[in-house]
């Protein structure tokens, strides 16, 4: 199988045309700091990239120009104007996904969970209007070394590289670190050059991975809309699923039970009498409400939950703290007390018309049955009703979730390979992966908990 056989030079120089059909000369400066193995070399100096060492320049018009360049750090950027780029993209304040909010992903890299350190590097993509410096874009992008804390699984892709003597890693990865949730990754301004920066930004991270010698980049968990549009610009589609709740206008947690089977209504409520047998107490808490005593005590169910499933924890306990403090009422904790104890809880975030659950633990060594059902998917439901959100997204994987409410949607990734041959390969495998994907899918909603005619 044929190389990457890519170089490097120390100023790349790439050509655009502009709306007046001039050329324009874009330098992107690159700095070799590192010693990373691309293509067929193992050992080879490659680009890797600090704030203002490049800078590419674009004509939106005769007099306006886009600035687009990388940043090693969100904090480089002022939180409102990466909010203002989020918010329109998101389509408004209504539909806002706090994952994709300066003061999540900056939390991620205040708190030294996503860093240089545990192998997510930032290079966040800023295009900036001139001359009045206003950023219009935004695109969280990180230099990967590894390929955890995604959520599509592309191990078996490395696998292959490694076979044929190539190296995966490092690759670009536009994601939200640790959160397998659904949104746009481009982050635009409503302006009317909305579609032309969107353009503009898609070449200058494919010409950044060219030209940096990376094997690939990654776009994970993309709208269907923008997993649409890289797909036309050359990107690899890829299908998932994860399990979501819907919220039918219900008026509360027994108007949604009578739209279950007889058999699933029932099971439900003998899980949640449950709860109360073990002279468990149930909360759900936000903002002020939470205090440093609840995130150090889930931090350790957190660690638990890692110890017995992942083996590695990703998010450190500042993260928690951090997180509490900067995103206020957007925190829902569910926490359960047995007596004056916490036993276990679950974290959510919510979003502009979404309740998202995140992350789930308990007390080492202990066990309480249908606690885990009760704190992250009922007490979810029971919050979404009372806040009027249209759905409940519980995360990643887990069947055991249809026949408690949640029905399986279709998630979106989009992949560009360097590699043609390697492209062709993994091309193949995504069609044939899709179509078993859907045919599940399919399964799934015919046996659905619901009486017939629900939807």
């Amino acid at each position: 199988m044929a190389g990457l056989g890519l170089g490097v030079s120390p100023c790349c120089v790439f050509v655009r045309k502009g709306m007046s059909g001039n050329e324009i000369p874009i330098r992107m400066k690159l700095r070799s700091d590192g010693e990373w193995g691309f293509g067929n070399n193992k050992r080879r100096k490659s680009a890797s990239f600090s704030s203002g060492e490049q800078e590419m320049s674009f004509s939106l018009s005769l007099r306006d120009k886009l600035c687009v360049s990388v940043v090693s750090s969100i904090s480089e950027v002022p939180g409102s104007q990466w909010d203002a780029c989020a918010v329109d993209a998101s389509g408004g304040a209504d539909k806002f996904n706090p994952f994709l909010s300066h003061a999540f992903l900056s939390t991620l890299e205040h708190s030294a969970s996503a860093v240089r350190e545990t192998g997510w590097i930032p290079h966040h993509i800023v295009a900036r209007a001139q001359p009045d410096n206003n950023i219009l874009a935004v695109l969280p992008l990180y230099l990967k070394t590894h390929s955890y804390g995604e959520f599509v699984f592309d191990h078996s892709w490395a696998n292959a590289y490694h076979s044929y003597g190539y190296n995966y890693y490092p690759k670009l990865q536009s994601c939200v670190p640790f959160t397998p949730v659904t949104g746009p990754r481009i982050l635009l301004r409503n302006t009317p050059f909305r579609d032309q920066i969107f353009d503009i930004l898609v070449s200058a991270i494919k010409d950044l991975t060219a030209t940096s010698q990376l094997s690939s980049l990654h776009v994970t968990f993309p709208s269907e809309n923008e997993c649409h549009k890289l797909t036309q610009k050359g990107f690899l589609p890829r299908i998932g699923m994860q399990y979501h709740w819907k919220n039918r206008n219900y008026k509360n947690f027994d108007d949604f039970l009578m739209d279950m089977k007889q058999s699933k209504r029932k099971n439900i409520r003998q899980e949640r009498k449950k709860i109360s047998a073990q002279n468990l107490i149930m909360k759900r808490l936000r903002g002020y409400e939470i205090k440093a005593r609840h995130w150090d005590s889930f931090y350790t169910f957190y660690r638990n939950t890692t110890d017995n499933k992942w083996g590695t924890p990703h998010l450190t306990r500042e993260f928690f703290h951090e997180l509490g403090s900067k995103m206020g009422d957007n925190v829902l904790l569910v926490v359960a007390e047995e007596g004056d104890e916490l036993v276990a809880g679950a974290l959510n975030l919510i979003g502009g018309d979404t309740l998202f659950g995140r992350l789930w633990g308990c007390q080492p060594r202990s066990y309480y049955p249908s606690l885990h059902f009760e704190a992250c998917y009922y007490q979810a439901i029971e919050a979404a009703i009372e806040l009027n959100l249209k759905t409940v997204e519980a995360g990643a994987q887990g069947e055991h979730k249809i026949q408690r409410g949640y029905l399986p949607v279709t998630t979106y990734s989009c992949h560009y390979l360097i590699d043609e041959e390697f492209r062709e390969a993994i091309q193949d495998f995504l069609i044939r992966e899709a179509a078993q994907v859907k045919v599940v899918m399919k399964l799934l909603q015919e046996s659905g908990p619901f009486k017939e005619g629900v939807v």
